[in-house]
């Protein structure tokens, strides 16, 4: 089902906001990722006021591989944000940009990156994710003299790829008796996290599972755990929008689909119900968030120029999508707006990138009164697994510019 008046408030929107940029940074400056630290701010705060109206203990950090641009973290960081790193490349660039609260998570962790962990041991927590890592953990600690704080991820869905993070949670109890003959590691907690949720019916349902579990342990086992880490996944309010038929690369007028998202206010309800119900009813542990596409998802746009028209209904702009690192708009839809001839009217035209090959889909339509070359385009929030996977594929990526 496709929502005129959802797509089209959202486009009005952006209208406003593109031409500012253009009437600020110019039009000689594409391709380029146009950056809003401010936004980044805005939503940091109303996350952690959403969770904070309902829990007493929190902390929140904003999820790196998400969008890796360093201005990206640093904003969370200045929003009272730690950051969530999943390698050492993530964790050496959060040190060097002053973090002071930092989670390591991630499977497959080289002796490298423990060391680097347990070197920055004030500043990191290691969210170990598997008993060899345990194992692997104390060692370099124990090389270093250094006692490291450290939780577990337990697997939220052991089926089909998802099965590669964390342990099983029946097996929580004997990863705490093994951690308990670690003398180097302060094993301090437990982190889940389950993705692409449109509401928080996934959280909700293993938190349950996760109490029960709780329940069985013993009592001295229980105040080891000083926090429940549910992870992010939580999906931004404008839902997401996909082409149904995109599996017809020759189709251009795909129809429509929106899956729409609640609030986060709504997930911080529910999560915290569910929290109350069967966690701290047993322990009074701080609750931690890793959100990361909902926090920098609207920060970041992508600002196109057409170089060539080479039919009435085929349009090439001057970046290509090795901008996003991937074939996203074949299946994802996102409103292509024509800042040079703006109106809030959608008009068939295939979108394409300047990469020498077909798989460089921008949209298979345009927001405008007509489309030309040299006119400027804007694809709105595309600051989600879009800037981390961009990659030098036949071009170079475009820069980044900060606004204001």
């Amino acid at each position: 089902m496709r929502d005129p008046e959802i797509i089209s408030t959202f486009v009005e929107q952006n209208f406003i906001k593109g031409r500012q940029f253009i009437h600020t940074i110019g039009k000689e400056l594409t391709p380029c990722y146009l950056f809003e630290p401010a936004v980044v701010k805005s939503r940091a705060k109303a996350f952690k006021r959403a969770f904070q109206y309902h829990l007493p203990d929190t902390s929140f950090y904003y999820a790196v591989k998400s969008n890796n641009f360093p201005d990206v973290s640093q904003a969370a960081i200045e929003s009272g944000f730690g950051l969530d790193v999943s390698s050492g490349a993530e964790l050496e660039m959060a040190l060097e940009i002053g973090a002071k609260d930092i989670v390591f998570s991630g499977p497959g962790k080289t002796e490298s990156e423990l060391d680097i962990a347990v070197i920055h041991s004030g500043k990191v927590k290691v969210l170990m994710d598997s008993f060899t890592e345990l194992k692997r953990l104390e060692k370099r600690a124990a090389k270093a003299d250094r006692k490291v704080r450290a939780g577990v991820r337990i697997n939220s869905d052991p089926k089909g790829l998802w099965r590669k993070f964390g342990i099983l949670l029946h097996d929580l109890n004997d990863f705490i008796q093994m951690s308990k003959n670690c003398p180097h590691i302060s094993f301090q907690g437990i982190q889940f996290h389950s993705s692409w949720n449109m509401g928080p019916e996934k959280q909700v349902a293993f938190i349950k599972e996760l109490g029960q579990t709780i329940a069985s342990l013993s009592a001295s086992d229980k105040k080891m755990i000083r926090f429940i880490d549910i992870g992010g996944g939580y999906w931004p309010e404008q839902g997401e929008w996909l082409h149904v038929s995109s599996a017809n690369k020759n189709n251009l007028n795909p129809e429509l689909h929106i899956n729409c998202a609640v609030s986060i206010e709504d997930f911080a309800m529910e999560i915290s119900r569910a929290l109350f119900e069967n966690i701290h009813n047993q322990i009074g542990c701080r609750i931690c968030f890793e959100p990361g596409r909902w926090i920098c998802n609207n920060s970041m746009h992508i600002i196109l120029k057409v170089i060539d028209k080479k039919y009435h209904n085929m349009v090439i702009t001057d970046g290509g999508t090795n901008a996003v690192g991937w074939e996203r708009f074949e299946t994802d839809y996102f409103p292509v707006l024509n800042l040079s001839r703006p109106e809030i009217k959608e008009r068939e035209c295939l979108i394409l990138g300047s990469l020498c090959t077909p798989h460089d889909v921008w949209g298979y339509r345009y927001w405008g009164k007509d489309i030309q070359e040299g006119d400027i385009l804007m694809i709105p929030t595309q600051g989600a697994y879009t800037y981390s996977l961009r990659q030098n594929f036949i071009k170079d990526v475009p820069q980044v510019i900060v606004f204001p």
